[in-house]
């Protein structure tokens, strides 16, 4: 008995019109939450976009996600963090903001930082937000849902 095994699909881009036997694509990212002494975490925006997130990016093959994070963070706000620093808040996944039809899977790690944040490579913008009030910008999915509610659930803003 031959069994015919039908091609692979191709990663969806459009989570609107993805079907059952459509797989999205997905990306893996290290991302912080970076908290002052007054409670507010940073979050950020990227250039062409609207949607504010957490800082942090991919991580690159065969790269650990503390190790991202710290490259990361450097290329992105030029700063220098030690990730023996960071505390692991949790793994979440939900749609990218800025990639239709993807889907990003966060490992998070939070870490006070009270020094300056200068935005470099594909950061447009940097801004310090109460966490359990952000004000009238637009939080990505990752962020307003599930990586915000853990910090504050942690007693993260206290």
């Amino acid at each position: 008995m031959r069994v015919r095994v039908p091609p692979p699909v191709p990663p969806c881009r459009d989570l609107r019109t993805m079907t059952a036997t459509d797989t999205p694509l997905h990306i893996s990212i290290a991302a912080a939450v970076l908290s002052r002494a007054d409670g507010r975490v940073l979050v950020v925006r990227k250039r062409g976009s609207g949607i504010f997130m957490q800082p942090g990016g991919k991580i690159e093959p065969g790269e650990k996600p503390a190790d991202a994070l710290v490259r990361e963070l450097a290329e992105e706000l030029r700063i220098a963090v030690d990730a023996g620093a960071a505390s692991f808040l949790g793994e979440f996944a939900a749609p990218a903001a800025n990639e239709a039809g993807a889907i990003v899977t966060a490992q998070i790690f939070a870490m006070p930082f009270d020094g300056a944040v200068s935005p470099a490579a594909e950061i447009e913008e940097a801004r310090w937000i109460d966490p359990a009030a952000p004000g009238d910008i637009v939080l990505a999915e990752l962020s307003r849902n599930h990586v915000l509610p853990a910090w504050l659930a942690r007693g993260g803003g206290d």
